[in-house]
């Protein structure tokens, strides 16, 4: 996700989830299963859950090593965030669209979008905190924010300053009316001019840090087409029709061309352009407003990009 839609993060829904075991699950623990279906919870945040009585198997509360069956019911009922206080930090902030309910910001890379532990200011979060004082709607702890880029990925990203803006934010990533373009330069050379990626996402179960095409995963889409071709390299524009985590970057390294620059997913090629991030960018956001309109903004590839798409066309060109 690498846009990750914030209503899917069962943590910031504060309503029961019901999952259903599979085939392949059967034995599984009940902690892990539940961690691996619902990847925004780590594995000891679930153990906690289950051991407060908020993980029930067919009714009942279980242990967390409880063994899964298929056709039992599991319902997750995760209770809402303690508030945290999010201090105003006055960064400056690439507005690109401001009405009373939202706000749509150009994100830079390197930016983090909400707070985490070790990491309390600094944030979009903090920003928007400090240039709308009061926003945090909806009882969360991440001010207005219901979507996120990964701190290396730049682009758009849009928030909600008030609840009526929240509610019309979320009903569209719900209904998957949003249109979510993105930019990514990928090692090798994509053969298909079009494609799409079909295959559920969950946490890596080599690394917990990681996540990974996975089966039992959440369901994830992503369309790939091709904007220009290099050597050792391809120029793609991509649209995804849900949000998991890092869903971009593991569909990508999973068809065997992740992105230019990518640490967790990738590996570095002495034909890669040099970089010091992954080269993805959320390069347009189409979206209705409160009052009904349809909009639609775009973002230029920022500088470092088209400075490693320049270097490439370069390499490529014949000399005189």
């Amino acid at each position: 996700m690498d846009a990750e839609f914030m209503s899917e993060n069962v943590e910031s829904l504060g309503e029961p989830v019901t999952l259903h075991p599979e085939r392949a699950e059967q034995g599984m623990r009940l902690d892990r299963f539940v961690a691996d279906r619902l990847t925004d919870l780590s594995r000891g945040t679930v153990q906690k859950l289950i051991d407060s009585g908020h993980v029930l198997v067919d009714g009942i509360a279980r242990k967390p090593k409880f063994r899964m069956t298929p056709g039992e019911v599991v319902t997750v009922d995760v209770p809402p965030p303690a508030p945290d206080e999010i201090l105003p930090d006055p960064l400056p902030l690439r507005i690109v669209y401001e009405d009373d309910d939202i706000i749509a910001i150009d994100k830079p890379a390197g930016l983090v979008v909400h707070p985490a532990p070790g990491h309390p200011r600094g944030t979009l979060a903090n920003a928007l905190v400090a240039h709308v004082p009061g926003i945090s709607v909806g009882g969360s702890n991440r001010p207005g924010i219901v979507h996120r880029l990964d701190k290396d990925t730049s682009g758009l990203i849009v928030a909600a300053k008030t609840d009526l803006g929240r509610g019309v934010l979320l009903s569209q990533w719900a209904d998957k009316s949003v249109e979510k373009i993105y930019i990514a330069l990928v090692s090798g050379v994509v053969a298909e001019n079009e494609a799409t990626i079909d295959a559920p996402i969950g946490r890596d179960q080599q690394n917990r840090q990681r996540m990974g095409v996975v089966r039992g995963g959440r369901p994830a889409l992503t369309h790939v087409r091709v904007l220009e071709r290099f050597p050792d390299a391809t120029l793609l524009e991509v649209q995804i029709d849900t949000g998991r985590t890092h869903q971009i970057r593991v569909h990508l390294a999973f068809i065997g061309h992740p992105v230019v620059g990518d640490a967790v997913y990738g590996r570095p090629r002495p034909a890669d352009p040099d970089l010091d991030r992954q080269f993805l960018h959320a390069a347009a956001l189409a979206l209705d407003l409160p009052d009904g309109r349809r909009v639609r903004w775009t973002s230029a590839l920022p500088p470092d990009l088209e400075s490693a798409l320049h270097e490439l066309r370069d390499r490529r060109e014949p000399r005189s």
